[in-house]
């Protein structure tokens, strides 16, 4: 019996070893895990402040276009008014034209 309770025994602190040596590993396992989300959380950090800075540049953009647009197509319209007037009195000057050449 001696004999079976020394090889039970040996057989026990084999199990022992082996989970205390499973133990170290999974620690080292989460460790390693934990560093690695904390980098990806890190980089998706980095990512958001730079699509925030993309589309903060964005709608700035799209205000400085607008404003020049509106300024665009306002002297369009003034050059068109102008352009009206112009022809409006170049006609009134024919019409006075063509009355002395006949």
């Amino acid at each position: 019996m001696s004999n079976n309770n020394a090889s039970d025994r040996e057989l026990l602190e084999l199990v022992l070893a082996q989970v205390s040596k499973l133990t170290i590993d999974m620690d080292g396992m989460k460790s390693e895990m934990r560093e690695r989300f904390n980098q990806v959380d890190e980089r998706f950090n980095q990512i958001e402040q730079r699509i925030d800075k993309v589309e903060k540049t964005v709608v700035k953009i799209e205000h400085e276009h607008g404003e020049k647009l509106s300024a665009l197509f306002d002297g369009y319209k003034q050059n068109s008014d102008k352009l009206d007037r112009i022809e409006a009195e170049v006609s009134k000057h024919e019409e006075v034209i063509l009355r002395r050449i006949r």
